[in-house]
């Protein structure tokens, strides 16, 4: 099987049902230092674990153009997103103390440009860059770990 490029189209959002699966956007922010991957991720806000930048989808945006967003608000990433789903992972959302949402976060590799230190969560996370490796390592889900510890820029579809 091969992968074909092809053009994402904007999603449109139904209404939900209480007991739906739910979809977030990751933003899987990489740069290249001495020929090799980094990925930086950032602290949830609730417990302080180490997660990528994810967040619910946009009516009109591609899910690319979502994880871009995320990027942005949750680590100040000034980048370019690329439309290619580098894999699913899931995970329970704590929305309180009483009730978790299942969800699936599908993963879309950021090349950062820039970071910026002003950006609206700045005050309420900490980010921090780390081989594919060690980043994996970090986070609790094991689906992810296994997206991050085989993650190879080089393989994108341009």
């Amino acid at each position: 099987m091969s992968l074909h490029p092809y053009r994402q189209m904007p999603i449109t959002l139904r209404p939900r049902i209480k007991s739906d699966m739910r979809t977030q956007f990751a933003a899987l922010c990489y740069r290249m230092t001495n020929d090799k991957p980094e990925i930086l991720l950032v602290t949830s806000r609730g417990s302080g674990r180490w997660i990528l930048p994810k967040g619910w989808p946009i009516p009109g945006k591609t899910p690319g153009e979502c994880a871009l967003t995320e990027a942005w608000e949750e680590a100040g990433v000034r980048g370019k997103a690329h439309e290619q789903c580098l894999g699913i992972f899931s995970y329970n959302k704590t929305t309180d103390p009483k009730n978790n949402l299942p969800c699936l976060g599908l993963v879309f590799p950021v090349k950062v440009k820039a970071l910026t230190n002003d950006y609206p969560e700045a005050d309420q996370r900490k980010r921090k860059w780390m081989r594919p490796k060690k980043a994996a390592a970090r986070v609790d889900e094991p689906e992810l770990a296994a997206i991050l510890r085989h993650f190879d820029p080089k393989a994108l579809i341009r």
